[in-house]
């Protein structure tokens, strides 16, 4: 699959498990079912909004549907230790969000 320098996939559409799953690897991560919900709820907000979710929107949406606790930054952050919103959405298919560095 093609993806750009920083290794985000060029076409969300192409996105699959295997793909999530070896780019999941090259970061480091070892996907469990918190992180397959979070990947998925990426890519419900981007089919959504058209966008992937800067950290702040993130934290935001997570927390209306799954309460204060699992909906911290501090959760989050544990899934995806380089950043839920850029880490979350690269092995989630997305493009890279605009309002993080």
């Amino acid at each position: 699959m093609a993806t750009d320098p920083q290794g985000y996939l060029k076409n969300p559409q192409a996105w699959n498990q295997t793909f999530a799953k070896a780019c999941s690897a090259e970061e480091g991560i070892s996907l469990t079912s918190a992180h397959w919900e979070l990947l998925y709820f990426l890519r419900e907000f981007y089919q959504k909004y058209h966008t992937s979710p800067s950290m702040r929107l993130l934290v935001k949406a997570w927390q209306q549907n799954h309460g204060k606790t699992k909906g911290s930054s501090h959760y989050l952050y544990s899934l995806f230790p380089k950043g839920p919103a850029i880490q979350g959405s690269k092995i989630a298919g997305l493009p890279k969000p605009v309002n993080c560095l």
